[in-house]
């Protein structure tokens, strides 16, 4: 038996670690039904980021949603985000079996 795949948006934030909570808060307020948060370390444009003291720490945030929400919350947070904090924003197209949970 074949699953019955549908398409979704992976929308993926990669940044600061400090601005976690007020982040989550404002994926709410833009209509997110949930998320999923690792520590993410690196080197990038802003030097390392290798978590070795909370200043250094970046987070990654994956949410899976439709193309139209994942376009609202990517603008809003480079509105918001962009010029103070380090911060990437991805998005990618990915196959869901439960669709109705994002």
């Amino acid at each position: 038996m074949t699953p019955t795949l549908h398409s979704r948006q992976l929308l993926t934030i990669i940044c600061e670690a400090d601005i976690e909570r007020q982040l989550v808060s404002d994926l709410y307020r833009l209509g997110v039904h949930g998320h999923t948060i690792t520590d993410a370390r690196g080197h990038g444009k802003h030097g390392d980021r290798d978590a070795l003291w909370p200043a250094s720490a970046n987070i990654r945030i994956e949410v899976l949603c439709d193309e139209q929400l994942a376009g609202v919350i990517a603008a809003d947070l480079q509105a918001r985000y962009y010029e103070r904090y380090g911060m990437v924003i991805f998005i990618a197209d990915v196959q869901v079996l439960r669709p109705g949970k994002f």
